[in-house]
């Protein structure tokens, strides 16, 4: 099904990221929501968008975005196919004028993504993976498949601009020889590994499952692998909360070698948008 209406996708997304770039003069006009993230006018109106869309495309098909996220796991523990969204992912990246923010869209079915899709409105490229095939980049209305690449010299490791500063991580890092660090909003970061900018995404921090759906299965289709501190998959709409564990996503799967992580609380880690 993904396939039938990828081209409908795109247009979407590219519609919606011509609707967000036009708020970015007013990013700092936004709110504060329960979780005590921020929410503007961008995000707001993404999601609409996207959400009606996506309701006359794939009318049988339910949707969980992160700005209607509040359905209850009662009604969501049915689900065996739907649409995960953010539909700005990276909120504080575009608040502070950063160009790295994103449209991300995942179909989910049997608890794990089955088609990625995400966008780069400041960048306009796109980035996608239909079912059980290779990854793709798009520029300019051209495709072509994306691999991620084994480590030259250093290993160039991709971290949350507002999340690296967190303990478990800079554990993490002082375990480490011979690597440089990079800062980059957004899932993003899943699509350059993808494509071989960067090697790993060492994330000990708290995130949601709608930051990781999209790029888990895109950077999957590229050659990467994304897994949980115990080395599991991560899965998807299986418990009450929309929290995705720590994880370490990797371009190059000898890196996951290092074995030298630990049991992280999300109590006190802030969530990175």
């Amino acid at each position: 099904m993904p396939a039938k209406i990828l081209s409908q996708l795109i247009s979407l997304t590219m519609e919606v990221g011509e609707i967000i770039m036009s708020h970015r003069k007013n990013a700092g006009n936004f709110s504060i929501k329960s979780d005590n993230t921020p929410v503007t006018q961008a995000d707001k109106a993404s999601n609409e968008l996207i959400i009606n869309t996506l309701k006359k495309l794939t009318p049988n098909i339910p949707i969980l975005s992160e700005e209607s996220s509040n359905i209850p796991f009662s009604i969501r523990k049915s689900w065996d196919e739907y649409w995960l969204i953010d539909p700005l992912d990276g909120t504080r990246d575009f608040i502070d004028g950063s160009p790295d923010f994103c449209i991300s869209i995942a179909l989910i079915r049997n608890h794990y993504p089955d088609f990625g899709l995400i966008y780069s409105p400041f960048h306009k490229v796109h980035y996608y993976r239909l079912p059980d095939q290779s990854s793709m980049k798009m520029v300019d209305k051209m495709s072509h498949k994306i691999s991620t690449k084994k480590p030259k010299r250093s290993e160039k490791i991709v971290v949350g601009r507002y999340s690296n500063k967190n303990k478990p991580l800079k554990n993490h890092l002082n375990s480490k020889t011979d690597f440089e660090t990079f800062k980059l909003g957004s899932a993003l970061k899943f699509c350059l590994i993808a494509e071989g900018v960067y090697d790993c995404y060492p994330k000990f921090g708290r995130c949601s499952e709608w930051d990781t759906a999209a790029g888990v299965y895109i950077l999957e289709g590229a050659g990467g692998t994304v897994l949980d501190l115990n080395n599991k998959p991560l899965t998807y709409n299986l418990k009450e909360n929309t929290l995705s564990p720590a994880f370490r996503a990797v371009g190059y799967q000898e890196n996951l070698k290092d074995k030298s992580t630990e049991v992280i609380s999300f109590v006190t880690e802030p969530i990175e948008i």
